[in-house]
């Protein structure tokens, strides 16, 4: 499909300084785990199909392994895609099914079903373990354990990721409204700022004690971003306006520029709070006849 083209000499680049200035959704990302490799898995099974027209027993074989090994695909990419959410965050919950070791276990299913007419028992159950095996050892097992700061109480770090994963869902929901209209200067703006939101969230994951301060933000105005997301997107993809577009940029703009106000506020008044614990700790060491570097 045809993109408009939207650089700095297009009809509506003179009006976006802002959107040109923000930062880049990119700033500390990895790549996806799920790449290419994830793609093979859904490939791989097609070959099944030549079998359908081999009897009523095949059929009913090859159909189900097909479906098994295509369900397999889907549950590793998922797991993939959670296993990056995990990695990124201080503090997160292990994942509540375990995609791809069920994905391994559909892997050995489908494989030993696939090849049971022509191989028998034993064989095909070979095959299944060689298959379980060697998806775990391509991608691995899904982590099994929640993720936590140390130092910080259970309690704290369990109300830190209920609030993180909520807002998680709210970006989660404006990107789908935006990716529906397919437009890639929308796409890329929201994507600056869901990544200057995501430094907020890192930023309470680091010191839970943030998170009474940043709770507007993580909840009530990304509740309200969300919802303005939704209604943009319903209003723009009837009837595009360049009005519309200018307007929900603006509140982008906005949004961004109090997150990122609100973020560094954060940080250095959790850099007052270091400072005070050294000085702090240095009056007691000196009370102690213990001298410091700068005492």
């Amino acid at each position: 499909m045809a993109e408009r083209f939207g650089g700095k000499f297009s009809p509506e680049g003179a009006t976006k300084k802002s959107t040109r200035e923000a930062g880049s959704p990119f700033a500390g990302a990895k790549p996806a785990s799920a790449g290419a490799r994830v793609n093979l898995l859904f490939v791989a099974p097609l070959p099944l199909v030549f079998s359908f027209g081999s009897g009523p027993t095949t059929l009913a074989v090859s159909l189900a392994a097909l479906g098994m090994l295509l369900l397999a695909a889907w549950l590793t990419r998922e797991g993939l895609k959670a296993e990056d959410a995990y990695n990124a965050r201080t503090i997160a919950k292990r994942p509540a099914l375990p995609r791809k070791m069920v994905a391994s276990a559909l892997i050995g299913g489908g494989l030993a079903m696939a090849s049971f007419l022509t191989s028998g028992i034993i064989g095909a159950a070979v095959i299944g373990l060689i298959g379980v095996v060697l998806h775990v050892l391509a991608f691995g097992l899904d982590p099994l354990r929640d993720k936590g700061a140390e130092g910080i109480d259970q309690f704290q770090q369990d109300r830190v990721a209920r609030v993180v994963d909520e807002a998680e869902k709210h970006l989660g929901t404006m990107a789908r409204a935006i990716e529906d209209l397919k437009d890639r200067g929308l796409e890329r703006r929201l994507e600056s700022f869901q990544a200057t939101a995501r430094k907020m969230f890192r930023t309470v994951e680091e010191d839970p004690r943030d998170l009474t301060a940043a709770r507007k933000f993580l909840g009530v105005y990304l509740m309200g971003a969300r919802d303005a997301t939704l209604k943009f997107a319903d209003l723009y993809g009837r009837q595009p306006e360049p009005a519309d577009r200018e307007k929900y940029l603006a509140l982008l703009d906005d949004l961004e520029g109090n997150f990122v106000a609100k973020t560094d506020k954060l940080m250095n008044d959790n850099r007052t709070d270091m400072d005070i614990e050294i000085k702090v700790l240095r009056d007691r060491l000196a009370r102690e006849g213990v001298t410091t570097k700068e005492g």
